[in-house]
């Protein structure tokens, strides 16, 4: 789109972070928080994962004083490991001793500033050694005061072209943010508000883009630099924010000799606790699918950039979602011993049948998508039972809400087991669900569905139909 041009380029970057401020205040005024709610632990388990790995290789050729590369985590690697008899031992040994020192007082001067001494320490130990001179990269010269304030000049087709980039770059900065507050929030015990986030991601976006700057978000290397350093609140950022503001406009001068492997050195350790490899273990442990939808994430990450992998992270999250709702929980229940309560007989076998009587239970809702797959499991279940069942009942003790498509696969099945002279009653129909069902016209061939019709109370209605009582336990 820049065609080359470098002010064109920057006009884009800088329309693009408008843009996602847009979006995230957007976001922020229709309350849509509980999108990221979607986005699994698992999921953001895996993708954290994949980020300490993706940035610690983007690191790793500053801390050998090689030139970096491009593309995914394995094109770096490659280009890190062909450029490893070019690596400069002057860097590399600042590089390391800049990361023994952070990594010594993580554990022995935890909550000290060692990486504010690290970095002073870099910039006063490159200009004594004149690193530069033996070819160690600084961070060089930073423009000093404020950028300028205004809009970029773009046309209508441009920000069109821009729209799905900045929708990429929004999904990106949302999970991100949400991703390392969810795991600051759960370390420290506060609750995290996500559409306080997306007014927090608009408004940082926003200053971004008037001051001349590309989209921006909640950075995960930078937060954890800044939690690692003893910031527990927010006022953390705003005192960052008055320090950055000084040496922007005062002492950007004395950073000059910074030494870049100092700084790679500090992200390295920072990122190093986004990789909890114990939390790998408890999915294995857990369930073999939950890990391998973390191995997914973390592959994705890896073999597409922080961009794809966020994407397909957040397809992998819904795609599960809808597995789990569309394939419920389902049970054939039995009476309780001693009660006049129903359970799974699968579970607690000792729970007594009725002849002649089938009592099922979905844990779920019952929706277009999924009542497909809950007459089928009725039916299959029915086809296992030992005796004849000459009374089907279904148990809507566990349904929060029945739709339409719900109701009408309730209608059907009532007929399909007339056909075989099997009466269908339903039970335990909770308020709102009796309401769904009488809009749909139910009571028109159930008769009245009533608070109190529970299992027992339709056994005592179909007395006729039910046989002695047995255990389902072996013999």
């Amino acid at each position: 789109m820049a065609g080359g041009d470098p002010s064109r380029f920057g006009a884009l970057a800088i329309c693009t972070a408008l843009l996602v401020a847009a979006l995230a205040f957007i976001a922020w005024v229709v309350h849509a928080g509980v999108i990221v709610n979607f986005i699994s632990e698992t999921v953001l388990t895996g993708f954290k994962a994949g980020v300490a790995v993706f940035i610690g290789a983007t690191q790793l050729p500053s801390l050998f004083g090689i030139t970096g590369g491009h593309g995914d985590f394995w094109e770096r690697m490659g280009n890190f490991v062909s450029q490893l008899d070019q690596t400069n031992a002057t860097a590399l040994a600042i590089g390391t001793t800049a990361l023994g020192i952070l990594l010594l007082g993580k554990v022995f001067l935890k909550d000290k500033p060692i990486t504010l001494l690290v970095v002073v320490g870099g910039v006063v130990g490159a200009t004594f050694l004149d690193a530069g001179a033996h070819g160690v990269k600084l961070l060089g010269s930073i423009p000093q005061g404020l950028p300028q304030v205004g809009l970029p000049t773009v046309h209508w087709a441009d920000v069109n072209e821009l729209l799905p980039l900045a929708m990429a770059c929004f999904m990106l900065a949302a999970v991100e943010t949400i991703a390392i507050g969810r795991m600051f929030s759960l370390k420290h015990g506060y609750r995290l508000d996500p559409n306080q986030e997306f007014l927090g991601l608009a408004m940082a976006n926003l200053g971004a883009g008037l001051g001349q700057g590309f989209p921006v978000a909640g950075g995960m290397s930078q937060s954890l630099v800044n939690e690692s350093v003893g910031a527990r609140t927010a006022l953390s950022g705003f005192f960052s924010s008055l320090t950055i503001l000084a040496v922007v406009l005062f002492f950007s001068d004395l950073l000059r000799n910074l030494p870049q492997p100092v700084l790679a050195a500090v992200v390295l350790v920072a990122v190093a606790g986004l990789f909890r490899l114990a939390d790998m273990k408890r999915l294995w442990r857990f369930d073999r699918s939950e890990f391998a939808i973390a191995a997914a994430a973390f592959t994705c990450v890896l073999w597409s950039g922080l961009l794809h992998g966020v994407l397909i992270g957040a397809v992998i999250s819904l795609v599960l979602l809808l597995h789990r709702a569309s394939t419920p929980h389902v049970a054939v229940l039995g009476r309780i011993p001693g009660t006049e309560l129903y359970g799974d007989v699968v579970q607690n076998p000792e729970n007594l049948i009725a002849g002649g009587v089938y009592v099922f239970r979905a844990d779920s809702a019952i929706l277009y998508f999924n009542c497909a797959y809950l007459r089928d499991r009725f039916l299959h279940s029915l086809e296992q039972q030992d005796a004849p069942v000459r009374l089907a009942i279904w148990s809507l003790s566990t349904v929060a809400d029945v739709d339409l498509a719900g109701a009408e696969m309730l209608l059907h099945l009532r007929e399909e087991l007339a056909q075989q002279g099997i009466a269908f009653e339903l039970a335990d129909a909770r308020g709102p669900v009796r309401e769904s069902l009488r809009a749909a016209g139910l009571e028109g061939h159930f008769g009245q569905i009533e608070a109190n019709a529970s299992v027992a109370v339709l056994l005592q209605k179909n007395a006729s139909l039910v046989g002695p009582t047995y255990e389902t336990r072996p013999g």
